[in-house]
């Protein structure tokens, strides 16, 4: 089964909430909340992944001392292994934007269980729910 390395981040505001982005549809997993981030390409580094993906998708720019890893997720779907480091990030310039047709929502902590997201994603919220 081929492994998937997708790289993401937990973007937390001043108050304390999470960004979460609704995937759009006609992408698989459509209409399910994510945290931002996206396929680490090769030679990228998951930290670059993120910079990249944040700038495409949201608009904004962040460094790789602003990313701190947080934790991860390893699942299984049907036809692919996902590795996904989940990284914290308190700073960035600009304010986020939906680039790419999805939905954002700034989500406290405790309302993350309230986003329906992919399976992968769900073992992430009590880590994250923790440590904010």
């Amino acid at each position: 089964m081929k492994t998937v390395l997708v790289s993401a981040v937990a973007l937390i505001d001043s108050d304390g909430r999470v960004l979460l982005a609704q995937r759009p549809p006609g992408k698989s997993l459509a209409g399910l909340w994510e945290f931002p981030g996206g396929k680490v390409e090769p030679g990228e580094t998951p930290e670059a992944c993120l910079i990249r993906e944040l700038y495409e998708e949201l608009g904004i720019d962040t460094w790789t001392a602003c990313l701190a890893p947080l934790t991860f997720a390893s699942h299984s779907y049907d036809d692919f292994h996902l590795l996904m480091p989940l990284f914290a990030c308190r700073r960035w310039d600009g304010i986020a934007t939906a680039r790419e047709g999805q939905t954002l929502a700034w989500v406290p902590p405790a309302r993350l269980r309230d986003y329906p997201m992919p399976p992968a994603d769900l073992p992430l919220i009590p880590i994250l729910r923790d440590w904010l």
